[in-house]
């Protein structure tokens, strides 16, 4: 399916496709037929959670991919973890001079619209960042203000099982720095990170 980055004096631009799919998913047609039918030349399949930091497929399309080329995908959760992901990938392909389309949302980074929208994205993920923080702390201080002083004694609710986990994958903080801020050992923020990815 994959071969090696193209020449540099390779004629031509291309619309080059990126899908992705859970492991535990079966049907990958209705992704690749709607690339296709976009008119992509090359489509790369990625086989692994949305979780998952390491996906070697969008490396290798990102590889792939050249100045003037638009990389497309169905929907934009197909190409990021979370907002801040998005924005990186995003931002990687504008330096190199790529353009990204979603074909559901309408969004294509080579109009003046699309290029809008991502602006937009960067405050986004920003806001999001600093909502899970203000959040977190506000938590533990009402927490703290019952008494509940001790590390050990907080549990990792569902929700901030979710807001650790957007810590992670922003890249900004360490484990340890995510145990702190909520109270728990170590060992458990990788008991949930580890329980994510079985879950993708």
């Amino acid at each position: 399916m994959y071969r090696e980055p193209r020449s540099r004096y390779t004629a031509g631009v291309a619309l080059v496709g990126y899908a992705r799919v859970s492991t535990a998913e079966q049907h990958l047609d209705g992704q690749t037929d709607v690339l296709a039918a976009a008119g992509c030349e090359k489509v790369f399949v990625e086989h692994a959670s949305g979780v998952l930091a390491r996906r070697p497929a969008l490396e290798k399309t990102l590889e792939y991919v050249r100045s003037g080329d638009t990389l497309v995908v169905v929907k934009l959760d197909r190409l990021g973890r979370s907002v801040k992901n998005l924005k990186e990938v995003a931002d990687r392909l504008q330096g190199a001079g790529v353009g990204l389309r979603a074909l559901s949302q309408g969004i294509d980074t080579t109009t003046a619209g699309g290029r809008l929208f991502f602006h937009m994205l960067a405050a986004i993920a920003e806001f999001e960042h600093d909502l899970v923080v203000e959040r977190t702390r506000d938590g533990l201080a009402a927490a703290r203000a019952r008494g509940r002083t001790g590390g050990g004694r907080f549990k990792m609710t569902p929700t901030k099982a979710r807001q650790a986990r957007s810590m992670y994958d922003e890249k900004s903080y360490t484990v340890a720095q995510i145990a702190e801020t909520f109270g728990v050992s170590r060992g458990t923020i990788y008991r949930h990170l580890a329980r994510d990815l079985k879950a993708g």
